[in-house]
């Protein structure tokens, strides 16, 4: 007797995705320089947070082996208490596009000004704060559930118009970018102590990396899936996961400058008043 078997999408795409091999960390848009850049940051819906003390990571675009893809945004949690994440952002210098990283601070620097959302509006962070060891939400800018986590407040003086007005440009300086300076206290943020990205954050960068629908190249800087409430593990891919092919690394790397020394970016600028 024949017997047919159903297996479940989930397990199938688990299955797909633990025999693709994971991309080496330095296709990532750490330390590269490229002479084109970033598309526009997508508009997307932010899923609820589905944990107390979880802290909203935004999308963003990095660069791999198919050229820009999209990190979808997530709900990641902090190496510690009191601490808080300050977003990575591309900038232009001398003639080609870099990537500041991310990292873990007690406070949030300078990223660039770039309007990620959700509360990182380009200037800090408005989107909740440590009291203790609790995290509490601020619900006008930030998606909670209520029934799960009650560590919430309301300011809606923070509430920044997101309509089709609002830039969504995605990089910092050169043409077209936006136009924003560090200040001093932003300065001294990213000079102080600082904790890289979780070994969580570092795999959802890396699985979004591997999967084909997320370059721009083939969303044309949409992607279908903006933003998740946890970061992609193995047995949590994308839900349209697409291994890249090789026609899609053809020319990709023509567009790679050079690797600047790390951090070049930190020279200070000149403050704002």
């Amino acid at each position: 007797m024949r017997y047919l078997v159903f297996i479940p999408k989930i397990i199938i795409l688990a299955l797909l995705f633990a025999a693709f091999p994971m991309p080496a960390p330095a296709q990532f848009s750490l330390n590269v320089a490229i002479d084109i850049g970033p598309p526009a940051l997508p508009v997307y819906v932010q899923p609820p947070a589905p944990a107390p003390n979880l802290i909203w990571e935004p999308g963003y675009w990095a660069w791999g082996s198919g050229g820009y893809f999209w990190v979808p945004g997530a709900w990641v949690a902090a190496p510690s208490a009191g601490l808080l994440w300050t977003p990575g952002y591309w900038y232009w210098r001398t003639g080609y596009y870099s990537w500041h990283p991310g990292y873990w601070a007690s406070q949030v620097g300078y990223y660039g000004g770039i309007n990620y959302g959700f509360g990182y509006f380009g200037v800090g962070y408005v989107g909740g704060g440590w009291y203790g060891n609790v995290f509490r939400y601020n619900t006008a800018v930030t998606n909670v559930n209520t029934t799960i986590i009650r560590n919430v407040y309301v300011d809606r003086t923070v509430i920044v118009n997101n309509d089709v007005t609002v830039n969504r440009v995605s990089y910092n300086g050169g043409p077209g970018g936006v136009i924003a300076r560090p200040s001093a206290a932003e300065l001294a943020v990213q000079r102080g102590y600082h904790v890289p990205a979780t070994a969580m954050q570092v795999q959802h960068q890396r699985i979004s990396a591997s999967d084909r629908t997320g370059l721009s190249s083939v969303n044309n800087g949409r992607p279908a899936t903006g933003a998740v409430a946890a970061p992609y593990t193995r047995v949590n891919p994308p839900p349209a996961y697409q291994p890249i092919q090789e026609r899609d690394r053809v020319g990709v790397q023509a567009h790679t400058v050079r690797a600047p020394r790390a951090y070049d970016q930190e020279r200070p600028e000149k403050p704002r008043e």
